[in-house]
Parts: C-alpha cells; structure tokens; sequence
C-alpha cells in the first residue's frame, strides 16, 4: 500500500496555495547551464534536449509542463540539485516550447506519448546510460505517469522509474476546475502564449481553416482544444482528448517504483487527481499528497536555502525506492 505520509511544512505564507504557486515562477531565480542537443524526429520535425552532464552513468529526463521549457524555475532547479547528488540530467523541450517554433502544424498535448517514446529510445541508442529515470511536472507529469504505464510491456530494463509532481491525472474533472473563478488569471497567463502560437501556426498553414474570431474570444482551455488540439490531432472532441489523454487509467500498469506528489491546494487540481485507490492497489505506484504546495511550488519560507523540499524529495525517491546511489 504505497501512500507516503508527508512531512512538507511550510511556513505560514506559503500555506496559501496561490501564494505558493506563483512564487516560485516569479521570485525565484533558478537557472541551469545545458548543453543542446537537437534530434530529428520521425516526422520530419525536431526536438531540443538541454542536457546537464557531471559524468553519470545515470540519466534523468526531466518534462517540463504547459507552456514551460528547460527554463522554468522547476526544471533548473531540479536539474542543478540531481547534478549536485551525481546524476546527469536532460530537460526534454516540448515541440514548440524550446525558444524556437517546431516545423509541423501540430506541437504538443497531455497525452502525447509517442515524442516520449522516441526521446527515450534516442537516449537509449546513443548515450551509453545504466538507468535511466522519468521526472515530469504538471503536463509533463501526466506524460510521465501515461508513459510508464502505456509502454510498459515495451519499456528498456534501463528504466528504472519516474516521479510526477502536480499532475492533473484526471483531465476531464481537471479541465472542469480549470474552468472556475479561482484560476481565471492562470488561464489568462497561458493563453497568452497558446493563442499566439495558434495564430503563428495558421500563419505557416494556410490549410488549417482557423476561426480567428472565436481564438480572440476563447476564454476556456475547452475552447482552444476544439479549435486546435482535436482538429490537428484527429481528436472526435476535447471529451475524447481527455479521456485519451489521461494518466489515471495506466497507473496499475506501472511495473516499477513510481512517485506521484499533489497537493491538496492545487487549485488545479480536481478530487479524481488524488489516485489513492491506485496507490492502495499497486506495489509500484506511489502517492505522497501534501496539505500545502499550490501548483509545482513546494516552497517553504522566504529563505532560499530552505526551499529545496521538492528536490530533496525528487531525489530521496531516486536514491531510497528506485535505489540508484547519489553523492
């Protein structure tokens, strides 16, 4: 029965969710050296890999979630910690979200675990690796859960596992949260890249019949998803794309140790987010649910050589469940 009982205590302002959401994004000033590396895709495309080499024999691929990048705060962080500890590491860009626009009219979804796939099996074919480890926020998260359990019966031995943080593992209750009051400048915020890269994408392909109009007047991630996201990936509509989509279904098919860590003030987050059921029934799965963190925050106090919760928490998992040595 792997549910972990957490001992994430942050001080008083950072026990509002909000609060803690959008600290780390804003006040935080985490960056990481990478060396990039880009691949053709089977597509006809690319993708960019930002690696951070110390001489490991482990490599850990970090996935970034909506709209982030090896950038973001999370990702640099965690990848300058799992250097720290002895561990290679290798933030995978998304199509579209590495600084430069990818070549194909479709980018990138929740559910999209075929670019997974192939990532892995480049890293497997021309890295000389012994483990390799699975670490994905928000979207990235659910690609992660989705991938482990989806390709299980395929997956290298080279595997080893995966931690997700802040995954909304049910999409179709998620959306619906989304969809409140209390996220609306959230959404706000990612719309204000999603509807520019549409419209960059119907400037490029002529042939894909955009509404321009409603794109302006979309106010709903549902919205963008029936005028991009099912057309362009063949969805029947965004009910289809969320249930597809979704990690929740694939999470017993996890064979090896795996971490899920929500909060319960992830204002992101719907109740079918929280897979305790899942957890009580496998062996592999992990569930850790915090009181407080907010949405891939997991900050504790203002000091910053306190706010390092979340990797610690990344890498402890690494070392003590999936049992790969650190420093």
């Amino acid at each position: 029965m792997p549910i972990i009982k957490s001992a994430f205590s942050p001080t008083l302002p950072f026990k509002n969710g909000h609060f803690n959401t959008m600290y780390r994004p804003l006040f935080t000033k985490d960056i990481c050296s990478y060396t990039r590396k880009r691949i053709t895709t089977w597509d006809a495309d690319f993708i960019d890999l930002d690696f951070s080499f110390v001489g490991s024999k482990t490599l850990v691929l970090l996935i970034h979630g909506l709209e982030g990048s090896s950038k973001s705060r999370y990702i640099a962080s965690t990848s300058n910690h799992l250097n720290n500890k002895g561990l290679d590491t290798v933030c995978f860009n998304l199509r579209s979200c590495s600084g430069e626009d990818n070549l194909l009219l479709s980018t990138y979804h929740s559910g999209k675990t075929e670019d997974v796939a192939f990532v892995i099996a480049h890293l497997l074919e021309n890295y000389n690796y012994d483990n390799i480890v699975l670490v994905g926020f928000s979207l990235g998260g659910n690609l992660t859960l989705k991938y482990l359990g989806e390709y299980q019966e395929k997956l290298s031995s080279k595997i080893k596992g995966g931690v997700a943080i802040s995954v909304p593992v049910d999409i179709t209750s998620a959306e619906q949260e989304m969809d409140k009051i209390k996220n609306k400048l959230y959404v706000e915020i990612f719309f204000k890249t999603l509807k520019n890269k549409i419209l960059e994408k119907a400037h490029k392909f002529p042939e894909y019949p955009l509404n321009k109009d409603k794109l302006f007047k979309a106010t709903k991630f549902k919205h963008l998803e029936k005028l991009y996201t099912v057309p362009v990936f063949g969805f029947e509509s965004p009910e289809d794309y969320w249930k597809k989509a979704s990690s929740k279904p694939y999470l017993l098919k996890i064979d090896r140790p795996t971490l899920l860590v929500n909060a319960k003030d992830d204002t992101f987050l719907s109740s079918a987010c929280y897979p305790t059921k899942a957890a009580l029934q496998s062996k592999n799965f992990y569930l850790e649910i915090t009181d407080y963190g907010g949405h891939c925050g997991f900050i504790q106090s203002f000091k910053p050589q306190e706010n390092t919760w979340l990797e610690k928490r990344i890498s402890s998992f690494i070392s003590e469940k999936i049992q790969i040595p650190l420093y």
